[in-house]
């Protein structure tokens, strides 16, 4: 490890300067309170803030958390700011980086490398101990004598069993001496235990990404010198430790990304599968407070922004959940208070609220002092700042208007499920003719064709057409069909189709149950703690909503329809329903207000019935004149699906196909089943050829199809055995 002359590698820009900032600091080994003044006047000359390092007042510091000041997450434009003004306080004379590329990084919420003075994990001697250990490494690497190294280990060993430290002390280490001293993290860590990417020895002597106990400091010398000696092997092709590290780096950011898609792909499927809400778009209603008080209002109307502050979190899509937010906001500023509010804030303002939405700017509980359009995605704004998440708003009106509501104390609050508050706010700002002033943040919804539904739904067209035109003449229609056709799929999308757009604010959708009642579906009383309160229903509330937009279509969709007890939640609605029965000229009398109800005439229903459910009794008669029934079947004989299946390329998923056929062929012709108890396509569908694994069609089989038979043949175990092996059989 003789390394007296600091190396320099053009490649690496940053090494020099950090090895000449290391020599400058370990001159302040005993003179920490200059270190600290100085580290305070450089952040003053950058305009930022000092960042918390110590619960109180800073009183003590050690040279890795000095290094831990630029190697976090922040922005590289600031890390080169910080940089740039620290080489002027400490009269470093080497060329400032120009790239951090494969530097390793602290995590925000674990910036120090020691506990804060009130945490009893803290001892006495912690910043004493990584004087010494970092004093030891500089000395080791000028001499790789014996003597040095026996001083490094004993410092080593007594530092890294810190609060906090492990392997995280060895990333200080490699920011000082990167030529000699490896970081541990667990990137390199993951990257280096592949042989295929540093070669068998590297891969051997490494501690593996996770579950690997620290080691100590001779174990952690010996994994440099093998390492070390494996450079420009043919098994190891990196030049130095920085060149393994930035491999490590780039490596981990490729495999990250393809996990992101991933993930996003994943998300995305799983949505397109569920009610065929993707790419649906709502407009939500937001009340927020500009600062305390509202006293960054005439800042934000004037830039034309909303911003929260907790500045200290760093950029908040670092953080996968609110309660990641929640426990970095108690270790960040208070652990007094629970900060749910606040974690709940940051998490809507950053991946909740949309571009569209309507803000309204309130001062107090009270007063609204503006309302504005969201245009912009998140932003994270780090020029120091006490408000740097920011979103760009079209402020449409300035003012103060007084709401004898109150309004939620917190600082963002989605307000969309309360409709009477929306619609109190609105009204402030509409013109003479009670018109919605321009710029209301009205929605394009996204077109969908008849087209479109073809292209999801396995239907023919003519098929699509007539169960178009049965719902339009009917209003009233249930799809049943098997297990797996596609009802639910298929029903928002109907709907959809038949709007020509993506509003689901004019498509409702509940299931049925058996305690399902006419209060949750009209109006009912509810016990409150004065006593009871008349409540309306869901398909009260949606009609009321059609009323008030009778150009157009509404679709209230009901799953489960025959789980209900449909006589009792319909009530006098069974006449209601009908399609000469609608609009005004027909009301009734409801059974708790008393008030004079009617169904619209631009409101239609769609039930879905599984007919394979052998525990439901059949619809009520008079409910069944009211609906039109059209029987989604089993898919596999369309043009589209074949299609679809031949885009797959997978000989497995054509003879497990084949044999589903070949089964519901024994399904429909079993008396005691029949065509009802078919199993639809929607086990085989929304899948790539990448999907169409071994695993993947070994799941549908043995967790889905074969679950379904033993139900279906509970007294004929022979033949669930027999079709059970069919189907394993047709994959292997």
């Amino acid at each position: 490890m003789d390394n007296a002359a600091i190396q320099i590698d053009s490649q690496h820009s940053w090494t020099g300067f950090y090895q000449k900032l290391a020599d400058k600091l370990l001159a302040y080994r005993n003179d920490r309170q200059t270190l600290i003044s100085m580290l305070n006047d450089a952040y003053s000359r950058t305009g930022m803030q000092l960042p918390k390092l110590e619960a109180d007042e800073l009183n003590d510091i050690d040279p890795f958390t000095v290094f831990g000041l630029f190697n976090k997450g922040i922005t590289d434009a600031n890390r080169r700011k910080i940089i740039a003004v620290i080489a002027e306080v400490f009269d470093i004379g080497a060329d400032q980086p120009t790239d951090f590329e494969g530097i390793p990084v602290l995590n925000n919420l674990n910036a120090t490398f020691y506990a804060f003075a009130n945490d009893e994990r803290r001892s006495e001697h912690d910043i004493d101990n990584l004087w010494s250990v970092f004093e030891a490494e500089l000395a080791l690497d000028a001499d790789d004598s014996e003597e040095n190294r026996k001083a490094f280990v004993d410092a080593f060993d007594a530092t890294v069993i810190q609060f906090s430290l492990g392997w995280k002390l060895t990333m200080g280490l490699y920011w000082a001496r990167p030529y000699s001293f490896i970081s541990l993290d667990s990137r390199n860590r993951w990257f280096m235990a592949d042989v295929a990417k540093a070669g068998s020895a590297i891969a051997n002597a490494v501690p593996k990404e996770k579950d690997s106990p620290v080691h100590d400091g001779e174990r952690y010398l010996a994994i440099c010198d093998t390492i070390k000696s494996e450079l420009r092997s043919e098994e190891c092709p990196y030049t130095d430790f920085p060149s393994l590290t930035a491999a490590a780096f780039v490596e981990s950011e490729r495999v990250n990304q393809e996990r992101k898609a991933a993930e996003k792909a994943a998300a995305v499927k799983a949505e397109e599968n569920a009610l065929g809400d993707e790419g649906v778009r709502t407009t939500h209603y937001w009340t927020y407070s500009p600062g305390d008080g509202a006293a960054r209002w005439d800042d934000f109307y004037a830039r034309g922004i909303m911003g929260i502050g907790w500045s200290k979190l760093g950029n908040v899509e670092q953080y996968a959940s609110k309660e990641d937010i929640r426990k970095s906001l108690r270790t960040l500023y208070s652990s007094k208070f629970s900060q749910k509010n606040s974690a709940l804030a940051l998490w809507q303002f950053s991946r909740e609220l949309k571009p569209g939405d309507v803000v309204f700017a309130k001062r107090g509980r009270s007063v609204i002092i503006g309302r504005g359009v969201v245009e912009g995605d998140y932003q994270f704004d780090d020029n120091g700042d006490s408000y740097p998440n920011i979103r760009k708003v079209r402020w449409t009106h300035g003012g103060k208007w007084q709401t004898e509501d109150l309004l939620a104390m917190k600082t963002l609050t989605d307000i969309t499920a309360y409709p009477d508050l929306v619609a109190k706010l609105d009204s402030f700002f509409e013109d003479e003719d009670g018109e919605p002033e321009e710029g209301s943040g009205a929605v394009e919804y996204p077109a969908y064709t008849p087209e479109d539904f073809l292209s999801e739904v396995y239907m023919d067209a003519e098929r699509y057409g007539t169960l178009a035109n049965v719902l339009r003449a009917k209003k009233n229609i249930i799809l049943q069909g098997a297990p797996g056709v596609g009802k639910t799929f298929a029903a928002k999308r109907l709907a959809y189709s038949m709007m020509g757009v993506k509003d689901a604010e004019r498509v409702m959708m509940v299931q049925f149950h058996q305690s399902y009642s006419y209060e949750d579906f009209i109006e009912g009383f509810r016990p409150n703690a004065q006593g009871f309160d008349l409540e309306k229903g869901t398909f009260y509330s949606f009609c009321k909503k059609a009323q008030d937009d009778s150009d157009n279509d509404y679709f209230f969709i009901i799953d489960e329809i025959n789980r209900g007890n449909l006589s009792k939640i319909f009530g006098e609605l069974f006449m209601l329903i009908e399609n000469d029965k609608r609009g005004p000229r027909n009301t009734l009398q409801l059974l708790y207000s008393h008030e004079l109800f009617y169904v619209p005439s631009n409101v239609y229903l769609i039930g879905m019935m599984n007919t394979a459910d052998r525990s439901l009794a059949m619809l009520d008669y008079a409910l069944r004149r009211r609906f039109a029934f059209f029987e989604l079947r089993p898919a596999f004989d369309t043009e589209s699906f074949a299609a679809y299946q031949e885009g797959l390329a997978s000989e497995k998923f054509d003879r497990l196909v084949a044999c589903v056929v070949k089964l519901n062929e024994a399904i429909a012709s079993d008396e005691s089943l029949g065509d009802g108890f078919c199993i639809g396509h929607s086990y085989f569908c929304r899948m790539s050829p990448d999907d169409v694994t071994d695993e993947k069609l070994s799941e549908i089989v043995d967790y889905e199809l074969v679950p379904m038979l033993r139900e279906y043949w509970f007294d004929e175990p022979s033949k669930v055995d027999e079709w059970a092996g069919k189907l394993r059989r047709s994959i292997q």
